[in-house]
């Protein structure tokens, strides 16, 4: 799979109108889900209720993608159909939680790095087998006294960053969240500033290790007051500190060919109509919008066109 495949599959993922629903829920946390309407969390309990959201009708007008867990994605319906390709028919992405957890991070108390790298390449490659086409995993980035510190930040991104290059050498989307908790005391506006910290590291991360990010997702935390904060910022302060949290600037340089663009458009829109999922009596200039690598992007408003091979 190519960088621009891989770019094409995120946009899917954001498509405008449609979200990422998130079926990952671990043992523990689907057992105490479960106890709460006194259902035995067993395999098969798990399965029919994951099938349940997977058939839900019309689900593909709203749902982009589902992130699954690796007992789902190894699960089969009722008639024997993969999950995932039940997922896959209805023209929803399927894709799977990989990271195994935040643990404490030896040396720092009351911080914790995010495990799973070792055996992450085989894992992947059997993932991509089995249906999926993007991952997720995620960081845990506390704010305390004297919390976080650089190097809490720095382990986590590092791991995110190996994460993201091995992903897409596996032909897999890597979805990235460094996730700044939101427990704690602290103010909204020292949220900025850890927030920011730590997406900084996390980009410089991802340039080290040669991630290309147009075919990534990063899934950013809500810019909060901590639980315990005095003072809690209001919901419209909320949404322009998370909104305008742009301290960081990230410089994208896209080599782009409009012709591979409109030909890679053209293909998943036709396999869309054959698979009887789109009419062609209903294909408008917003269906081609959708299908286009800057899905759901706003219109430029400086265009630099530059001369040689190369335009920018």
């Amino acid at each position: 799979m190519t960088a621009v495949t891989l770019a094409s599959t995120a946009a899917e993922l954001v498509a405008k109108g449609k979200g990422i629903l998130a079926a990952d829920e671990s043992l523990p946390t689907i057992e105490k889900r479960f106890n709460s309407i006194n259902i035995p969390s067993t395999e098969e309990n798990r399965r029919t209720y994951r099938q349940m959201l997977f058939t839900t009708e019309k689900i593909e007008r709203f749902i982009s993608g589902v992130i699954l867990f690796d007992e789902t994605l190894r699960q089969k319906s009722d008639d024997g159909t993969p999950l995932g390709e039940v997922l896959a028919r209805k023209g929803v992405i399927p894709g799977i939680k990989v990271d195994k957890g935040a643990k404490a991070f030896a040396g720092f108390p009351g911080e914790k790095v995010t495990e799973g790298l070792d055996g992450l390449r085989d894992r992947l490659a059997e993932y991509r087998d089995l249906g999926a086409r993007f991952a997720k995993w995620r960081a845990v980035i506390a704010i305390g006294d004297r919390l976080p510190t650089a190097a809490c930040i720095s382990a986590n991104a590092h791991a995110l960053a190996r994460y993201a290059a091995l992903c897409q050498e596996a032909e897999l989307v890597p979805i990235v969240e460094p996730e700044v908790l939101m427990d704690g005391d602290h103010t909204i506006a020292r949220c900025v500033d850890v927030t920011l910290s730590t997406l900084e590291s996390v980009y410089q991360e991802l340039e080290r290790q040669g991630v290309e990010l147009e075919g990534t997702l990063l899934k950013p935390n809500m810019v909060l007051s901590g639980k315990d904060c005095p003072q809690q910022a209001g919901i419209d302060e909320v949404a322009e500190a998370t909104s305008h949290c742009d301290g960081l600037t990230l410089a994208l340089a896209l080599n782009y060919g409009s012709r591979a663009e409109i030909t890679d458009a053209v293909r998943a829109i036709a396999t869309k109509v054959k698979l009887g999922q789109i009419d062609p009596e209903t294909i408008t200039e917003e269906t081609i919008d959708a299908h286009l690598y800057t899905a759901g992007l706003p219109d430029p408003d400086l265009l630099l066109r530059t001369a040689g091979e190369m335009r920018i």
